[in-house]
C-alpha cells in the first residue's frame, strides 16, 4: 500500500499521508512541471496558470497540516482565500519544472498569511511570488471559525522551521507608478 493519498482538489497532485511534520524538516515545499494547456500565445506559461500552480502547492500544504479531503467532508470545515497578490518575476515554458516554498508570515486562531515563491527547479532565480491571506472557514454557517487543535499543532511545528527566515521583499507591496502621467490620487 502507498503512503501517497491524492490531494483534496483531485487535480492530481500527492502528498504524503504518513509524513510527520518535525523539528529541521522543511515541510512547504512543492513540484511541478509546466503543462503544455498552461501555455498562451506567448509561448510561456499564462499567468492564470501561476495561480494554479501556487494553489495546488497550498491544497499539499493544507493536507500536510491536516487539512485533507476527509477533514473537510467530517469536519465541515475548509479553508478560503480572501486576499492574493502576485509578482510575475521571469517566465517559464513547457515542461519546464518548478520548485515552490510557501512560508508561513503569521497565523493566529482563524488566518494564516501565507508567501511562496516559485523557481526553476534547480534554480535560487525567483520565477515569480504569491502572497495569500486564507480564512478557516466552517461549511455550514460559511462563518470564520478557528483552527481544530491538530492544525494549530502542526501550524506551530511548520512556522518553527520557519522561524530563521527574512520577511520577503515582495511581501505586503502596494502596486504604484513612482512617476504617472496620471493617477487618481
Amino acid at each position: 500500500m502507498s503512503n501517497k493519498e491524492e490531494n483534496l482538489t483531485g487535480y492530481g497532485v500527492f502528498y504524503e499521508k504518513d509524513k510527520t511534520l518535525s523539528k529541521g524538516m522543511d515541510p512547504f515545499v512543492h513540484e511541478g512541471t509546466v503543462k503544455p494547456k498552461w501555455i498562451d500565445i506567448n509561448g510561456h506559461m499564462n499567468v492564470a496558470y501561476y495561480v494554479r500552480a501556487f494553489d495546488l502547492a497550498i491544497d499539499t500544504h493544507w493536507a500536510e497540516l491536516g487539512i485533507t479531503a476527509d477533514y473537510i467532508e467530517n469536519e465541515q470545515c475548509s479553508t478560503f482565500s480572501v486576499e492574493c497578490h502576485i509578482t510575475y518575476q521571469n517566465e517559464m515554458r513547457v515542461d519546464e519544472e518548478y520548485r515552490i516554498i510557501s512560508n508561513i508570515l503569521a497565523y493566529d486562531e482563524k488566518r494564516i498569511h501565507l508567501f511562496q515563491t516559485m523557481y526553476k527547479k534547480g534554480s535560487e532565480e525567483t520565477i515569480a511570488t504569491a502572497e495569500w491571506m486564507n480564512l478557516h472557514v466552517n461549511l455550514r454557517t460559511r462563518k470564520v471559525c478557528g483552527w481544530p487543535k491538530t492544525v494549530l499543532d502542526n501550524l506551530r511545528k511548520v512556522s518553527h522551521t520557519q522561524r530563521e527566515r527574512k520577511w520577503p521583499s515582495e511581501a505586503g507591496k502596494r502596486m504604484s507608478i513612482k512617476n504617472p502621467i496620471f493617477s487618481v490620487y
